[in-house]
């Protein structure tokens, strides 16, 4: 802790870097990473290497491909045996993607088992795949390429493969040297360099755009590099100018030489959610160099060939020995960490520390932070300061010092502590060599619990997921059951054992658990061959199927249940009558079985909804076929099918008589054509917005007329209006229409929000104007808030609140108010002898 900040590097004033290990890697790589194929997948993920793909030392040696954690231990190994590849890539669920030089993806999970393969198309096979890439979006996980003809395909979601072939690229004679794929307003999109040129590519043209403020003299460009959320893009020109700006080529963040004019190897995005500061990381032979919005750069000497892993908060570093993690310092740990902090979670650590001592340095300490009032936010700093930390000490340190604070608060709510406490363990917990997996705090939040369990059960880590669910208490059906139901269907896979042997364990692990579906076992142990285990499973006593079974003669509906030796699973009986029977015959069938109908419902809404609705029609079920016209609606991706399909839910919604339903759909329907309008008329995205987002973001664009429109149409109430406008221009520092709109009439929400906003949006010299029109009994809060502590010591004393004339003396510096502290205190002496 004495040295914590000893690997700080600074990157202009505010910002600091520093790269910390995360494991020793001993996964006993003879060849250099320049010599395989390499993929690692994000969120602390998988990473994937084709040994000997480059340089085969043997001419009969054959390519391994091989699995390992984040931590270089080997999940899986396979001879590679197909045809040349060209790119390695993982999907957003880590499934590998290889991608051969014939078009054709072979897809595989985590244990190099192969799982199915699809083709790029016959024009890529007869002109084979120069270079691949991998991307996610919003869509899924696409993939795009470039082939031999020097033309552009691409697929943006391979678990419904669509594949799109862009259009030509005019003068383009040799594979351009670097392209990149953006995602903008939902739309893919591929953008490549051919000299001095930028071109992007849709669905239906090529055109040429440019970088603003780019220097005349930075040259061809020669790599580009798009962050992790798609948001933003670097460009290295000939010169060794690294220009950044935002994806869309309308705004230019900074512009840095490096002095280095050949290509680097790789270039990364190394930017923090929501942080100020955009840095890009190049990375050469021997160097590592980071550079953003400041007139210096970081530098970092590399001793081993190294590959670099672009992740939502920062770079994973993977070299032969090691396998680091740079990222930006957040503000919390700066403010508590940094050398002669006086920031309130700095004292609080301190304070704790010198308690430990039983040194008397803690109370003054403490009083310190008491008496400016911030030990909520020293509390508040050192809980979040001890998310971002990877070291369990310092972790456990910084908790130590928020427990500390707690105790000196009588209504800090606990729930942020006990919740930072819970997902520390479990981040500890898969940061273990053994596991592998070296998520961040931001990572693990974007990334979801769920998400997180399903990657668990994915590498079979079936304990430690159960022990999770467990320790965080999730409900039975997501948590605990699920996983054990995922165990089963990998049991029953397991050929080494026999199907009595199988079933004991399975039984006994099991047993009575609420949520698991036998069904589901038996389906997975019949698709393996293994009949007589499927058999074992559905003779599960525990089993609750409903009594049904395939009547004699398929042509007569079944009237009531038919009574059998073994139970046979619902859908199975139901889908067998539905293949057999004519159309209203089965309909007729299920309205005599009510589990059955309602069992073929669930089925439908996920497989054959258009079944549904015929069902929901046969019932005049009008409610639930309006709710099914809303989902379908949004289902569609143009803007006149959703509007069809909510104004068929509004006519079933009337035929239902549900009045507020009918009304919100009429609203939202009226919405979205607004949008439409708005969107084609500003040129900016407002489809799919709220009605307050629409209106927020109309006043932040200036738009204020078609705000009030939207006031007046939506009936928005008035002190909703007052809140969203006077917030939305503060966000936008228009002081002068704010002003404006304050004395275009009497404020419903009263003065004290505006006062409040300004102070928020740090400009006091605004907020001043409003404080004398604030009433009397919210005055004196008013003037504390723009520091005005002379004319709140005024009011206080005018209305003989001794409350409030305390909470002007705890804000009266010594130094400075001495006369209105003076004042104060004879006001409240006299106060309290009457």
């Amino acid at each position: 802790m004495d040295c914590y900040t000893a690997n700080w590097n600074p990157l202009g004033e505010e910002t600091f870097y520093r790269k910390l290990e995360l494991y020793s890697m001993e996964w006993g790589l003879r060849e250099d990473l320049r010599d395989c194929v390499v993929a690692a997948a994000p969120y602390g993920g998988p990473i994937a290497l084709l040994r000997n793909s480059r340089r085969d030392k043997t001419p009969s040696a054959r390519p391994l491909l091989e699995i390992y954690s984040a931590s270089g231990l080997l999940l899986a190994s396979v001879p590679w045996k197909s045809g040349r590849l060209v790119h390695l890539g993982w999907t957003a669920g880590e499934d590998l993607l290889c991608i051969q030089e014939d078009g054709t993806v072979l897809v595989y999970n985590l244990f190099c088992e192969f799982k199915r393969h699809f083709s790029m198309g016959n024009e890529v096979l007869q002109n084979h795949v120069l270079e691949a890439q991998v991307f996610h979006t919003e869509f899924g996980t696409g993939v795009a390429i470039l082939t031999g003809a020097l033309r552009f395909s691409l697929a943006t979601n391979i678990d419904d493969l669509k594949l799109r072939r862009l259009p030509e690229v005019p003068g383009l004679q040799k594979p351009p040297p670097c392209w990149a794929v953006l995602s903008q307003d939902r739309v893919t999109v591929v953008l490549l360099a051919v000299g001095q040129e930028l071109f992007l590519l849709d669905n239906t043209s090529c055109s040429v755009v440019s970088p603003p403020g780019l220097s005349p003299s930075a040259g061809p460009f020669l790599h580009m590099a798009v962050s992790f959320t798609h948001r933003h893009l670097a460009l290295f020109c000939d010169s060794g100018t690294v220009w950044m700006g935002t994806a869309s080529l309308k705004e230019k963040f900074c512009e840095f030489n490096t002095g280095i004019r050949s290509p680097p190897k790789q270039m990364v995005w190394c930017t923090r959610p929501r942080s100020r500061q955009r840095a890009v990381v190049l990375a050469w032979e021997r160097q590592l160099m980071v550079v953003g919005n400041s007139s210096e750069c970081i530098r970092f000497v590399l001793d081993e060939d190294s590959h670099l892993v672009p992740e939502l908060d920062g770079v994973r570093i993977l070299s032969r020995s090691s396998h680091e993690f740079l990222h930006e310092i957040p503000e919390a740990s700066q403010e508590i960490f940094r050398i002669a902090s006086m920031a309130p979670g700095a004292l609080l650590l301190e304070a704790q520390k010198e308690y430990e001592k039983e040194s008397q340095k803690a109370d003054e300490y403490l009083r310190e932070i008491r008496e400016q009032q911030l030990l909520p936010e020293a509390v508040g700093q050192c809980i979040e300061a001890a998310g971002y930390e990877h070291e369990p000490e310092t972790q456990k340190s910084l908790l130590r010092a928020a427990s500390f604070g707690k105790c000196f608060l009588d209504r800090f709510p606990p729930e942020g502590f006990v919740r930072m406490c819970q997902d520390l363990r479990v981040l500890n917990a898969i940061r273990d060599y053994q596991i592998g997996i070296p998520l961040t705090f931001t990572q693990y939040k974007q990334l979801t619990i769920e998400v997180l369990l399903d990657r668990l059960v994915l590498r079979r880590l079936y304990p430690l997921a159960i022990r999770i669910c467990e320790f965080l208490r999730l409900p039975e059906i997501q948590g605990v059951s699920r996983i054990l139901a995922h165990w089963a269907c990998y049991k029953v896979q397991q050929k080494d054992k026999s199907d009595e042997e199988v079933a004991q364990a399975i039984n006994q692990k099991l047993g009575d658990t609420a949520g698991i579906s036998y069904s589901d076992i038996a389906t997975r142990a019949y698709d393996c061959g293994r009949a007589e285990l499927a058999i074992k499973m559905q003779k599960k006593p525990t089993t609750n199927y409903p009594n049904l079974s395939v009547p004699p003669n398929p042509t007569v509906p079944v009237p009531v249940p038919v009574p059998v030796p073994v139970p046979v699973p619902v859908y199975t009986v139901v889908l067998h009558l539905k293949n057999e029977l004519n159309r209203g015959s089965f309909f007729m069938t299920l309205q005599n079985q009510p589990v059955a109908l309602s069992l073929y419902r669930q089925f439908c809404r996920h497989q054959e909804r258009e079944t549904l609705k015929d069902l929901y029609n046969q019932d005049d079920n009008h409610q639930e076929l309006g709710n099914l016209h809303v989902q379908g609606g949004y289902s569609q991706q143009r803007i006149e099918g959703r509007v069809a399909a909510l104004q068929n839910a509004l006519d079933e919604f009337y035929k239902a008589k549900n009045d507020f339903a009918a009304k919100a759909t009429e609203e939202q329907i009226k919405l979205l054509r607004l949008q439409r309008h708005l969107q084609e008329e500003l040129d900016k995205p407002y489809l799919d917005l709220s009605l307050h987002d629409t209106v927020h973001t109309l006043i932040l664009d200036g738009h204020h007329k078609r705000a009030e429109q939207l006031y007046r149409d939506f009936r928005i109430p008035d002190k909703r209006y007052w809140w969203l406008k006077i917030n939305a221009l503060a966000t936008r520092g228009d002081w002068e229409e704010m002003e404006k709109f304050s004395k275009s009439k009497k404020s419903p929400i009263g003065y004290l929000p505006f006062v409040e906003v300004a102070v928020k949006h740090h400009n006091r010299y605004e907020a001043k104007k409003y404080a004398p029109r604030v009433p009397p009994e919210q005055r004196v809060k008013a003037f504390v808030l723009v520091g005005d502590l002379e004319q709140a010591a005024e009011a206080a004393i005018e209305r003989k609140n001794e409350a409030e004339m305390s909470l002007v003396l705890a804000r009266c510096s010594a130094a400075t108010d001495g006369a209105v502290a003076e004042k104060l205190n004879r006001a409240r002496a006299q106060l309290l002898k009457k």
